[in-house]
């Protein structure tokens, strides 16, 4: 543990934010997989309900900075792709 005052306060705002950005990391993995959970049911109407709720999940992720806007393009791309090539 740190001994300066403020080298304590960065490993405690340091855990605060590594807890934050793996509990909104979880909730982006969970929202992706109901997509791909209604994609192999073969449930397109689902699919495509769950895909825009991971969508603005992995938008809202992008803009706190958790994921690169890039990282947030190409998920987001993968996703519409396995959808729109559902029969």
């Amino acid at each position: 543990m740190a001994n300066i005052k403020s080298a304590k306060k960065r490993v405690l705002v340091s855990q605060k934010k590594a807890e934050r950005n793996k509990a909104v990391k979880s909730k982006v993995k969970t929202y992706v997989k109901k997509v791909y959970t209604a994609i192999d049911a073969n449930d397109k109407e689902a699919a495509a309900a769950a895909l825009s709720a991971a969508i603005s999940e992995i938008n809202k992720a992008g803009s706190k900075g958790i994921y690169h806007k890039n990282t947030c393009a190409r998920k987001v791309s993968r996703l519409t792709k396995a959808v729109n090539k559902m029969d």
